[in-house]
């Protein structure tokens, strides 16, 4: 029990649950290594009766928590309970961010007031005079002065008792939830390197982004356009091509980058060398559109790197010059960190852990000398950095030029590769030895190890969640929404200590009321929609907690069953209103593989099958007849049965009659893919991320194909119910372009 005792001051959980009905204990072991790894000493009973000692006695003389948070609510404004209870007379200042500074005094103790009294107080309290503010020493308000209003932000806040101790914390200032989508609204899913042009260098860019955007709006009236992770890749060959275990969450990749959008690129005098990359990448498209290759990151970034490298000779204009020092001085010290990682992998590697010693340390010596001596490609790194920042922001304004209501929709990952920037220049704030993965569950007996080192809960209160807030920040510079991948992480994740089996592991928990009040202010600030993707083993109340807070679930087709009743598929007047509805994502099968049931064919070539092939045939076949039998008494399926374009119609004729906010057409499903981008279980047996967005017949489409797709006009008919979206360019806009979410 001691242990126990231990872990629990520590969040850390000793066993879960896996289903209502069941208990699984976490071995010691694990607890103890994890403790470890928090900085806390198990390893013999002395040292946990010790760390226990220490731990209980700062809970009992702790003040206030590490976190403050206050929700901003209509109505008279009123301290956050952390600091009402706090003893009478206890002197509380509040550094704002801005700073700013205010002062408030626990008021005495009396006796509940009266109806009448309560009526008259709530009328002054109603407009309270505006807070004391000045200098540390400055005189104090008297006790019972009402609770001032405080900014929005994140503050440092001071409480001094009169018997005098004192106690610090990071108080986070939110609003009560999110913005909103104006209104009811749907929209595109797609990976972007799978969305090629005729202009793309192999694989599709932010230019073919600002394409597909600004077509999606002004012709089929779409209100948002959501796209895969573009945080920064670690460099290698090959590079993962997965877009969720980047080097860095907090700046793009440029590989992402349209060559001839960059401004610098008219002034290149050496046209000749420029003309051969040209066509390097024209043989590059065509292998992937045309002879069936696949989409080769690699190459792509081979030959747009040396293209930048042409262009970045090219001397800046005055007013561009201006623009990258602004874009510097925004960034500071974490986009320094993140160029010269990027500097010391060109000549190191990319896994930081075998650098030369001193070089593993961001702020030793031998760092600062080795990022004097590379200076020039670290200048280089972050000019990239600024090229990709002024792209996306471009793509974003022809969204909300074309009349989203939304605009594009960025999707942040879990985590970062242990090797990456981010690990390296965030040292502390991860978890040395530890990998975020799921515990074993029905669909996954041996559980999941993620390969990503997980944030520390203490260093992220510690720090006033500083790194997670410029997470944040830098994800919404240039989003209308924002999905969080696996939003229950905010709450707890599932730790596995490194050479462990994922079945070895266990939940930490994080402070999620810090953690939603600090992503509900950033999303405030950047006018942002946020969309928690809260599939799989969701802990009871989670999903409560995150509507509370305005964050919008994610709602799939196929999941969406009365598990606690009949099992059959769910009304679609039963389904919630706050998601984002949709038939698929990138790690499920298409819409139309499901219907045909060739993703249960990939499957068993692959050798995924854990049951005989006609058997998960049959199970899969009952499901998509019963599915489809409902979508017909339901009126939704005029075209029959029989046809699968039909079908694919049918199931989003489904999600609009559902109450929910956002409904979003999985870009492969309007022109009939049939194969998934990801198929999880899988490494080298399945093109993972690496496949173009292709018809029925598995033919790579171009942008310029999909916007006149017959196929696609005809599923979005059933979205817009007239004629015009038949490739006409009719603008059917959901939202006037300088509208924001609420």
């Amino acid at each position: 029990m001691t242990l126990a005792r231990l872990a629990a001051l520590h969040g850390v959980a000793t066993s879960y649950d896996p289903s209502p009905d069941r208990t699984v204990p976490v071995a010691d072991a694990t607890v103890v290594a994890v403790l470890a790894a928090l900085g806390v000493d198990a390893a013999t009973p002395e040292a946990v009766a010790t760390s226990l000692a220490v731990a209980e006695l700062a809970e009992a003389e702790r003040l206030l928590p590490p976190t403050v948070v206050h929700w901003h609510t209509p109505g008279p404004p009123s301290p956050p309970p952390a600091l009402a209870t706090l003893p009478p007379g206890t002197t509380i200042r509040v550094e704002a961010e801005d700073g700013g500074e205010t002062r408030w005094v626990t008021p005495e103790a009396a006796e509940p007031p009266g109806p009448g009294e309560a009526s008259a107080r709530a009328g002054r309290d109603a407009q309270p005079e505006p807070p004391p503010a000045g200098p540390p020493g400055s005189a104090e308000p008297p006790p019972g002065t009402p609770w001032p209003a405080l900014p929005l932000g994140v503050h440092r806040v001071t409480a001094r008792t009169p018997d005098g101790r004192v106690a610090r914390a990071t108080l986070v200032v939110a609003p009560a939830r999110t913005p909103q989508p104006p209104a009811r609204t749907h929209g595109f899913l797609v990976q972007l390197y799978s969305l090629l042009s005729a202009r793309s260098w192999g694989m599709g860019d932010l230019g073919d982004l600002a394409e597909a955007a600004a077509w999606a709006g002004r012709a089929v009236g779409a209100g948002f356009l959501q796209i895969n992770p573009l945080h920064a890749a670690v460099p290698g060959a090959p590079t993962d091509p997965s877009p969720y275990r980047p080097s860095s969450r907090r700046f793009p990749d440029p590989v992402h980058l349209r060559i001839e959008d960059v401004a610098e690129y008219a002034y290149v005098r050496d046209r000749r060398r420029l003309d051969e990359l040209l066509k390097a990448a024209d043989v590059l498209r065509q292998s992937v559109l045309h002879d069936g290759e696949l989409i080769d990151r690699d190459a792509v970034w081979a030959l747009k790197r040396e293209a930048l490298e042409e262009i970045a000779r090219v001397p800046l204009a005055p007013g561009r010059r201006a623009a990258y020092c602004d874009y510097l001085a925004q960034q500071g010290q974490a986009l320094e960190d993140h160029a010269t990682w990027c500097a010391l992998a060109e000549r190191y590697g990319s896994d930081w852990a075998r650098w030369p010693q001193g070089l593993r340390d961001p702020r030793s010596a031998a760092t600062a000398r080795a990022r004097r001596e590379l200076i020039d490609r670290v200048d280089f790194h972050t000019r990239l950095a600024w090229l990709t920042d002024t792209q996306l922001a471009a793509a974003q304004r022809a969204a909300r030029e074309a009349g989203m209501a939304v605009g594009l929709v960025h999707d942040l990952a879990v985590g970062v590769h242990p090797g990456g920037a981010d690990a390296w220049a965030q040292q502390r704030t991860f978890a040395r030895g530890m990998s975020v993965g799921a515990p074993p569950d029905a669909f996954n007996a041996r559980g999941q190890d993620w390969g990503l080192p997980p944030w520390r809960p203490d260093v992220l209160a510690a720090t006033g969640y500083a790194p997670y807030r410029g997470l944040l920040r830098n994800l919404l510079r240039h989003a209308g929404a924002l999905r969080i991948d696996h939003v229950m992480g905010l709450f707890r994740l599932w730790w596995v200590p490194q050479g462990q089996e994922p079945t070895a592991g266990t939940y930490v928990r994080y402070d999620a009321e810090a953690m939603l009040a600090v992503l509900v202010l950033e999303a405030h600030r950047a006018g942002a929609v946020v969309i928690g993707e809260d599939l799989g083993t969701v802990e009871p109340g989670v999903r409560e907690a995150l509507g509370r807070r305005g964050v919008l679930g994610t709602s799939v087709l196929w999941f969406e069953r009365d598990w606690g009743g009949t099992d059959r598929p769910l009304p679609p007047t039963a389904w919630r209103e706050a998601c984002v509805a949709t038939a698929t994502t990138h790690d499920l099968p298409s819409t139309a593989a499901r219907l045909t049931g060739e993703h249960v064919g990939l499957r068993h070539r692959l050798g995924l099958l854990t049951r005989p092939l006609a058997e998960e045939q049959a199970e899969d076949a009952a499901e998509v007849g019963e599915w489809l039998a409902y979508l017909a008494r339901l009126g939704l399926l005029p075209e029959g049965a029989r046809g699968e374009e039909g079908a694919v119609r049918a199931v989003y004729r489904f999600l609009l009659r559902t109450p929910a906010r956002m409904v979003g057409v999985w870009l492969p499903d309007a022109v009939g893919d049939r194969r998934p981008q990801n198929l999880p279980g899988t490494w080298d047996q399945y093109p993972n991320w690496r496949l173009p967005v292709a018809g029925p017949d598995g033919r790579p489409l171009t942008l310029e194909d999909l916007v006149s797709s017959p196929r696609l006009h005809g599923l979005m008919r059933v979205f817009t119910g007239d004629a015009r979206t038949a490739g006409t360019g009719a603008r059917t806009h959901t939202a006037p372009p300088g509208a924001r979410p609420t």
